[in-house]
């Protein structure tokens, strides 16, 4: 890495939960981070044909960003650069640059109907060779399948994923980053738009705009905005918009021999790979080959994640009970290893409401029982995730070829000392947890290197993680836990 003086970009990160924008400052030594503005993110319901529909309030998000960037422009004029990641699948629809509506959540019912429009005219095992995507209901051409069926494509002229649709309103330019636009299911292995596949589903063409891969520097920022930034302000810089992707940059592995956990609202759980696995082995175990920064591949598969947790606390919350994330788990540790666990990817799960009793549901089907206080039912919950990670981490080593002798857990998870443990203990090889901002570490240092600020390979960038941030270690049980 070169030695250039240390600069400032600003990294947009928007997850399913919340939102924050980071000032950060990198140099060939230099990984800071400070945070400018952070604000909760989560689905709206309204009525729609008679049903509670779920969107998202990307509106409101972007005036929540436009206030990180002032509070960013108050410290910094000079900034170089920013860059926005969000959460994958979801996406506005435009009509000559304007927002037809909200987007829907990808939690929202109509996603089933999909499904069964697209299979009708593409098997499941041609879109797998063809896309290399593991199967989730809310995938982007299962929605764009409902929304042709509606009607609601006939005054569309353009598709954006939602972290470019806050680029375009930030620059002026309509592009789609190819990291997140893999998780469409509509690019070829090639990372182009499958033309013949958009065809076939009746898709038009002409909605999807230009790819650019990570690091393309689209534009900059407009000054319509008013942001007072020095000079012609910064640069709007395409980074790896699907959070994971960016999550991916700033996990301080040797990818050769470890896996990683990106741990939010989903559970990440893969390996860096150079090329695609799509082989039918993979897709009996749903694996993902997702579009990586630097032409790498995510293969990876999803697990419901930290989003158990946080559904469970708001539901306990809703009922008047007096409990914190933080006091659940302090009692939960003290707990007994439960005997038995659940399934944490059961799709019962997957929409909001009341999660305890869900999972309670899961267990009397068994004739198990299932733990009756919030502490009890917080520790079965980590523990099933723990098995979760446990298992896709060893599927991936299998599939993949790679011998994974560390698991790396980024995200918000790498702060949940329970959940480190118990996947150490589980997995049977050592967990390094950290750093917990990998997603808007790895964003800003993409941005970082696209204006110059460092150079050097993903290794490189790596290493400049590993210096700064150190990760908490835990060791494997010496009896494994199986």
């Amino acid at each position: 890495m070169s030695a250039v003086r240390a600069g400032t970009v600003a990294a947009v990160d928007l997850g399913a939960t919340s939102g924050r924008v980071m000032h950060a400052r990198v140099g060939a030594n230099t990984l800071e981070l400070t945070e400018a503005a952070r604000f909760p993110n989560g689905p709206v319901r309204v009525q729609e044909g008679g049903r509670e529909a779920l969107h998202w309030d990307v509106t409101g998000l972007y005036a929540q960003v436009l206030d990180g960037l002032r509070a960013v422009a108050d410290a910094d004029p000079g900034l170089r650069s920013v860059g926005v990641d969000a959460w994958a699948v979801d996406y506005g629809l435009l009509s000559a640059g304007r927002l037809l509506g909200e987007p829907y959540h990808y939690r929202d019912e109509r996603t089933a109907a999909g499904v069964e429009l697209v299979h009708a005219r593409v098997a499941p095992e041609e879109l797998y060779r063809e896309g290399g995507l593991q199967f989730l209901p809310f995938n982007s051409l299962y929605q764009l399948a409902v929304d042709q069926e509606s009607g609601a494509l006939e005054a569309a002229d353009g598709f954006l994923l939602v972290p470019d649709l806050i680029t375009y309103w930030l620059s002026g330019q309509a592009v789609a980053e190819r990291t997140n636009a893999s998780t469409t299911g509509l690019l070829t292995a090639a990372g182009a738009w499958n033309d013949p596949l958009i065809e076939r589903l009746g898709l038009r063409r002409s909605l999807f705009p230009s790819l650019v891969d990570a690091g393309a520097v689209v534009g900059s920022l407009l000054p319509s905005l008013g942001l007072p930034f020095a000079g012609s302000g910064p640069a709007v810089t395409a980074v790896g918009s699907h959070d994971t992707a960016s999550a991916v940059v700033a996990v301080p592995m040797d990818a050769s021999r470890a896996a990683y956990i990106s741990c939010g609202t989903w559970g990440l759980v893969g390996v860096e790979l150079e090329g695609r696995v799509v082989s039918d082995a993979g897709r009996a175990a749903n694996f993902t080959n997702e579009g990586g920064v630097d032409g790498r591949v995510r293969y990876l598969h999803n697990v419901m994640g930290l989003w158990l947790l946080s559904e469970s606390i708001r539901e306990w919350q809703r009922r008047g009970l007096p409990v914190t994330l933080e006091s659940l788990l302090a009692e939960a540790a003290a707990l007994p290893r439960p005997a038995d666990l659940f399934d944490a990817d059961d799709p019962r799960f997957m929409a909001p409401g009341d999660l305890p009793s869900r999972i309670a549901d899961w267990f009397a089907e068994r004739g198990l029982r299932a733990p009756v206080s919030p502490a009890g039912m917080v520790r079965v919950i980590v523990e099933s995730l723990a098995e979760a990670f446990a298992a896709s981490v060893r599927a991936a080593s299998e599939l993949s070829g790679i011998p994974v002798e560390t698991v790396h857990i980024v995200g918000g998870g790498a702060r949940n000392a329970l959940l480190c443990q118990a996947t150490a203990d589980r997995v049977g090889v050592p967990v390094l947890a950290g750093p917990v901002e990998a997603t808007a570490l790895g964003n800003a240092l993409v941005q970082a290197r696209a204006v110059g600020l460092v150079s050097g390979d993903l290794e490189t960038l790596r290493a400049l993680v590993a210096r700064n941030y150190a990760p908490v270690r835990y060791e494997p049980a010496r009896v494994a836990v199986r």
